[in-house]
């Protein structure tokens, strides 16, 4: 029986508390058993002069032990740091730049603190498991502020130890069960099984090939453990851990962003084109949807060699003879004037019976080196006599879809994407999709 009641391939209970510190860019505070470590993300834009003018970012790290984490109190670091702390943040720091393409962390620094608060053992596991939540938090908020395009986080790391205990391996040693452990490792890991880093040492005795088969067993379990416990701190923000491959998008309205993200974030992560810096123009001069989106999506895969989807939308109603089509978001003459446009259609529709309309799109994707793929969407609808609802965009508020009695502006983002002309063209495309990535 272990000091602390466990079984021998339990692990101590752990919590992670995420935003610990307010002003850092990302932060948690972890605590595994009775260790409590502090750990914190900092962007710097710039990098070490070994990696200037090279186009890649830099994953970096420092850990200390403060006064009070253990019974007798350690003194501070100076100048000069103890040969252990120097030894455990380096290793903190080859681990977590395992989980990062340096490349598209672009010419910038993060720098990952882990201070131990108390040290119960494990101080080293918990920093590194510690920081990846911390990273993660960082990258989502360069993300959020459009300093990257899209995470650079592609794996998942998290670390534990384990030993012999009296001939007996266990999993996740407390300081008790590590001052008198026959054998003594460290495991680091990602999310596919991978070794990063893998420190064993037989302190006390030499250790079999049975023996340190059960010990990796009782790692691999830990690890996994461990990553749950870190998705579940993250919620929403464990997205930004090996995201999905970039989509540009060829559009600056907001609202068609959030919708295409939404319909596609099973395949690809979408970010805007002027994310990666092309900002235009793109002279949109056919007179189909399917020949501008085609243009779009074609002049943005172009510019930044990427995949890029592109959209194009509008109203035709059957008594205007399919206005306003290609022209919807021009109509009354300035681009994106709802308010205008939608007056001029009122008037225009002034005395006709036949109100029926369609909203119809047209999204191209297009791939670089391969054909562009297009893929449309219709929704039926009426137009009426004055606005209803206050949501949407474009006509949305005059688009009665008589199917549910509500306007565009009326529904929800979930009512809207079950049947929109948008969520319709998004379907066929997401069919062509799942074939070309099978």
């Amino acid at each position: 029986m272990r000091a602390d009641g466990r079984k021998p391939d339990e692990k101590r209970p752990i919590s992670i508390e995420t935003d610990f510190v307010r002003t850092a860019y990302g932060s948690c505070l972890i605590a595994t058993g009775n260790t409590r470590v502090i750990c914190t993300a900092s962007v710097e834009e710039a990098v070490p002069p070994f990696l200037k003018g090279k186009g890649q970012g830099w994953v970096t790290a420092e850990y200390a032990m403060l006064p009070a984490s253990t019974t007798e109190r350690k003194k501070r670091d100076g100048i000069k740091k103890d040969g252990r702390s120097v030894e455990i943040q380096r290793l903190i720091g080859r681990a977590l730049r395992q989980a990062v393409d340096l490349k598209a962390l672009g010419e910038r620094t993060i720098t990952l603190d882990c201070d131990v608060l108390e040290a119960d053992g494990g101080t080293r596991t918990a920093s590194i498991t510690g920081a990846m939540v911390a990273l993660t938090c960082a990258a989502e908020r360069l993300v959020r502020e459009k300093k990257l395009p899209i995470s650079p986080i592609i794996h998942q790391v998290a670390a534990i130890s384990a030993g012999v205990i009296d001939d007996e391996p266990c999993l996740d040693l407390c300081y008790q069960e590590d001052s008198h452990a026959q054998v003594d490792m460290n495991f680091v890991m990602n999310e596919k099984g991978e070794f990063i880093e893998l420190q064993g040492t037989g302190e006390g005795r030499a250790f079999t090939k049975k023996e340190l088969d059960t010990i990796m067993e009782y790692g691999e379990k830990g690890i996994r453990e461990l990553m749950d416990a870190q998705r579940e701190a993250l919620g929403d923000r464990a997205r930004y851990i090996a995201p999905k491959p970039l989509l540009l998008v060829a559009t600056g309205n907001e609202h068609k962003l959030r919708e295409l993200q939404e319909m596609f974030k099973d395949y690809y992560t979408l970010a805007p084109m002027t994310a990666v810096g092309f900002f235009g123009p793109i002279e949109e001069n056919a007179d189909t949807f399917a020949g501008n989106a085609a243009i779009k999506a074609e002049a943005v895969c172009e510019a930044t060699g990427l995949p890029a989807i592109g959209d194009d939308s509008g109203l035709e109603v059957d008594a205007l003879d399919g206005e306003p089509g290609v022209y919807s978001a021009r109509y009354a003459g300035e681009h994106g004037d709802d308010e205008a446009n939608n007056d001029l259609l009122l008037s225009r529709m002034e005395g006709k019976e036949d109100r029926s309309a369609a909203f119809k799109c047209a999204l191209a994707l297009k791939i670089p080196g391969k054909e562009t793929i297009i893929a449309e969407g219709s929704c039926p609808g009426t137009i009426l006599t004055e606005r209803r609802g206050t949501g949407g965009f474009g006509y949305d508020p005059l688009f009665l879809y008589e199917p549910m009695n509500k306007t565009y502006a009326e529904m929800n983002a979930e009512e809207k994407n079950q049947i929109s002309h948008r969520s319709r063209a998004a379907e066929m495309m997401r069919s062509i999709m799942s074939q070309l990535l099978s």
